[in-house]
């Protein structure tokens, strides 16, 4: 399982009062609508976790528009979670959607110097993304991971001041 050797990032009070106004934008993509509502949950649990309450959440079609959208949200954030899924078919359109996600959102996170959460699941089954999605029954919450990973990057780098 893809989570093995994960470390483990919590929260202390002191650091739920810093994160708590931390600018978090979560954008989530639209396709396979179960695996998503289940990764978006995780991600809004994480931003709680946190001491978040609301973040800003915008929807996009697909996987591929979450690299456009995260470089229009992080000049103004100071983390962007990037929540999407890509199920393997029969062409080759998913090398291509899964690399362009990749690369364009690392291109974002490197430009703008904003922690990008990426939470975007690459499967080969439908049963996979489930098996991450943070459901009931799920090995993984991968959304909530995103969401952990941003936030304790903008918080590590802002305690650096930088």
């Amino acid at each position: 399982m893809s989570g093995h050797g994960a470390p483990t990032i919590g929260f202390t009070p002191a650091q739920k009062v810093q994160a708590s106004t931390t600018k978090l934008a979560i954008i989530a993509a639209s396709w396979h609508t179960e695996i998503m509502d289940g990764l978006l949950a995780g991600a809004l649990r994480g931003a709680a976790d946190a001491g978040i309450q609301n973040p800003t959440v915008l929807r996009v079609p697909g996987t591929f528009e979450l690299a456009v959208a995260a470089a229009r949200l992080a000049p103004t954030f100071d983390a962007v979670v990037a929540l999407g899924v890509v199920i393997r078919g029969g062409t080759p359109h998913f090398d291509f959607v899964c690399q362009g996600a990749t690369m364009g959102l690392t291109e974002v996170s490197v430009r703008t110097g904003v922690p990008i959460g990426f939470g975007v699941l690459t499967c080969d089954t439908e049963q996979q993304g489930l098996d991450r999605a943070g459901l009931p029954g799920s090995v993984e919450d991968k959304g909530h991971e995103a969401t952990t990973a941003a936030l304790a990057t903008a918080m590590t780098l802002a305690n650096l001041g930088v």
